[in-house]
């Protein structure tokens, strides 16, 4: 079977005017993902099966909580909360390991669930096949439309997170000159508007300045958000 390419809602996000079209991507994405599990789909049992399983990251649940489905939220955390307490009294009657003064203990099977739990979320869970084949997608545009390369080159760059996933990336879906001229272009794109993020920056600092104050703000009044979603990842219009 083929895999499914997502052409429009990639081609969607890079005709937005942002500092970071994957950012915009991953926030489609995780918006979608919220709303379905705060939808009707929590009272279906294989979707409870697998939130009483993984729960959810901390940034997730509090964009669950924001969604202002409380009772739909608060049936979901508790039978994930009866699981965790299911589990969590049966490997504590497992204890930990029995070792010396000297010698390093093993990780009990709590700690390992614990850890488990931590690192889990139904959220992230959900995104990251449908994630994977929107970065597929970019590079199978830049590979095959003249138009989407011109696009590319023209966007405001990105985060350093989706900077350095994309370069990794490129190596293996473009070959050749192609793959080189991707490189080049993502490199420049990359570099050119996080340094036109910074002059934004310094001008934003020495407006502080009282030599400045009746100089013009130009184009820094957000620079410091823009700033954070260059450096975090962060879409400006949510820090």
């Amino acid at each position: 079977m083929k895999e499914q390419l997502y052409t429009i809602p990639v081609n969607d996000e890079f005709d937005k005017d942002c500092e970071c079209p994957v950012c915009e991507m991953y926030r489609s994405l995780q918006n979608a993902a919220v709303d379905f599990t705060m939808g009707p789909s929590y009272m279906e049992d294989d979707i409870r099966m697998e939130t009483n399983r993984v729960g959810f990251c901390d940034k997730h649940v509090k964009l669950l909580y924001q969604n202002q489905n409380r009772l739909g939220l608060a049936l979901i955390l508790q039978t994930h909360t009866e699981q965790v307490i299911k589990n969590a009294e049966k490997l504590a009657k497992g204890g930990r390991a029995a070792g010396g003064f000297f010698r390093k203990r093993e990780t009990s099977g709590v700690k390992a669930y614990m850890d488990g739990l931590d690192a889990s979320c139904y959220i992230c869970n959900r995104m990251a096949n449908t994630f994977e084949r929107y970065l597929v997608t970019v590079f199978y545009l830049y590979d095959t439309d003249e138009a989407f390369r011109r696009k590319f080159a023209a966007c405001k760059g990105f985060c350093n997170r989706h900077y350095a996933l994309l370069y990794e990336m490129a190596n293996s879906r473009l070959s050749g000159k192609m793959c080189e001229e991707f490189l080049s272009v993502l490199n420049n794109v990359y570099l050119e508007n996080l340094k036109r993020v910074r002059d934004d920056l310094e001008w934003f600092v020495d407006k502080f300045d009282h030599t400045h104050v009746n100089d013009p703000w130009k184009n820094s009044r957000d620079a410091l958000q823009r700033t954070i979603q260059k450096l975090n990842s962060i879409p400006a219009d949510e820090v």
